[in-house]
């Protein structure tokens, strides 16, 4: 009922999606946004493009912002290993858990098959998905030439994407990467990293560089890039604290 009325009278859609921000979703920040909003509107409406049928309230409050925002870790890993991928040119990738964005991207230019346990419901040229577990990876021993996994790790076991709670997620995790993938195959990791392990219920998890090796002691590393803050650097540093460790291994 509601949404045919919406549907046939625009003035109450419009006041509907804003009641919504100030009720529903709001925030404070939206108070001040609709004061600009409402001005931009105005000055849009003094001037007429007939090309358009009609202008419909569907506010954006939050982007008028100084500087493009950006999450500095998905920049880095993200660039990081597509260009690791795109070096070594594997005839097909696999990725477990990463950011869907980023690996369809990588699809155009090296076959792609992203296993995940929430199905994906978009097809793309050269991009498979195979619904399936990180802790029971769907393919055989030793199979897997190229495989990624950004930012996935850490959330193993914490219930926060829908998977059970394990307090040992991760170590299983990572039993099971190095379980497929292929000797002489390179692996593709991110993982928060700190002076200690800890425990960011239910965000993530955290882990030592040592630790970060335990976990894949049957792997050889071949490159470790570090990001705190909005840099990346060369090296691991303890005293900066909380970060971003961004691994090349091969098996042996």
């Amino acid at each position: 009922m509601l949404k045919s009325v919406l549907s046939k009278n625009r003035i109450i859609k419009n006041l509907y999606v804003i009641l919504r921000l100030v009720t529903i979703d709001f925030k404070l920040s939206n108070l001040r946004g609709f004061i600009w909003f409402f001005r931009d509107f105005i000055s849009l409406s003094k001037t007429q493009n007939r090309n358009f049928k009609s202008a419909q309230f569907h506010p954006c409050l939050d982007d008028k912002s100084y500087k493009t925002p950006i999450d500095p870790t998905y920049f880095f890993q993200d660039s990081w290993a597509a260009k690791k991928i795109f070096e070594n040119h594997p005839k097909h990738h696999f990725d477990i858990g990463s950011a869907v964005k980023t690996i369809s991207i990588i699809s155009q230019f090296t076959p792609t098959t992203m296993i995940d346990i929430r199905p994906i419901d978009l097809k793309l040229d050269n991009f498979d998905f195979v619904q399936g577990s990180i802790l029971s990876i769907p393919f055989a021993d030793n199979s897997i030439i190229s495989l990624s996994s950004l930012c996935v790790i850490e959330h193993i076991g914490l219930g926060r994407y829908g998977d059970p709670i394990d307090a040992f997620g991760s170590e299983k995790a990572a039993r099971e990467i190095q379980r497929v993938l292929a000797r002489g195959g390179n692996f593709y990791c991110s993982l928060p990293v700190d002076k200690e392990c800890n425990i960011y219920f239910n965000a993530h998890r955290a882990f030592s560089r040592s630790y970060v090796f335990e976990l894949f002691s049957d792997l050889i590393l071949l490159e470790e890039k570090y990001h705190y803050g909005r840099a990346m650097y060369d090296n691991y540093d303890a005293q900066k604290g909380f970060g971003t460790g961004l691994f090349h291994f091969m098996k042996r």
